[in-house]
């Protein structure tokens, strides 16, 4: 099992964000995380990889396991080209000298980094500058520069919430591309549809505790209206502002 979940809790002040929650998430498996504005869904996310400390519970990411997140917001440098980008995943693992700058990093780690442009398709523009792509290849860049982390278990957070329909197609389909080829994918959507067409799996999040766990294919629109139905239009307090890419590096 590449994570493993027990009791999971978090609690900001009085407020209790998540009840305990058990997930697992396997080794070539796209999990789909639903829920409402501050059901705890996010905030589940970002203690698993270590943005926020846990009130309570364990978390494991099996053996010598890597988790990388992906943001809503993109967080890339809009001036460094789409490669550069993606090689700032890697900037942990790189002596300070050879991190300092671009023109530094090793010739292998640009090679690893185009392999992982490949992945998401987006070879063909690893010259072109962040600022000149489109919101969907913004976050495909992302997602290649979590893979450059050489991540086992990829975490996203609301990955498509900003991007038109096709682009946020496009984008989920990868991520169950990349669950395919091996990674265990968890993934925070707004959109029941695309969640529905492309996990394995769809947990669903209800005042902090876990209402649904069941594969999507038997997941329907009663379930999904159960889960939104308390107030789904209600700000997510408890979803800090995601920090900036070069904090995100691991």
């Amino acid at each position: 099992m590449t994570l493993r979940v027990r009791g999971l809790r978090k609690e900001f002040g009085a407020r209790t964000v998540l009840a305990g929650i058990d997930l697992d998430v396997a080794a070539g498996e796209f999990l789909a995380v639903l829920g409402a504005n501050g059901s705890g869904k996010s905030t589940a996310l970002r203690c698993v990889v270590g943005l926020e400390t846990p009130t309570a519970g364990a978390i494991e990411v099996g053996g010598d396991g890597v988790a990388a997140m992906v943001f809503q917001k993109i967080h890339l440098v809009g001036r460094r080209s789409a490669l550069d980008n993606v090689c700032a995943g890697a900037l942990g693992r790189l002596p300070l000298r050879r991190s300092l700058t671009p023109a530094l990093f090793p010739r292998a780690l640009r090679e690893e980094a185009m392999a992982c442009l490949d992945r998401v398709g987006l070879a063909d523009r690893a010259a072109e500058p962040a600022r000149r792509l489109s919101g969907g290849q913004q976050q495909r860049v992302a997602i290649a520069r979590a893979l450059c982390q050489r991540a086992t278990l990829l975490l996203a957070d609301e990955p498509v919430s900003a991007l038109d329909p096709k682009a946020a197609e496009q984008v989920v389909a990868l991520l169950a591309e990349l669950a395919r080829d091996g990674l265990a994918v968890a993934a925070v959507l707004h959109q029941p549809a695309l969640a529905r067409a492309h996990a394995d799996r769809i947990v669903g999040l209800l005042g902090g505790r876990i209402d649904l766990d069941a594969p999507a294919s038997a997941v329907g629109d009663h379930d999904v209206d159960r889960l939104y139905a308390p107030d789904e239009h209600a700000p997510d307090k408890f979803s800090p502002e995601p920090v900036p890419a070069e904090q995100e590096v691991r």
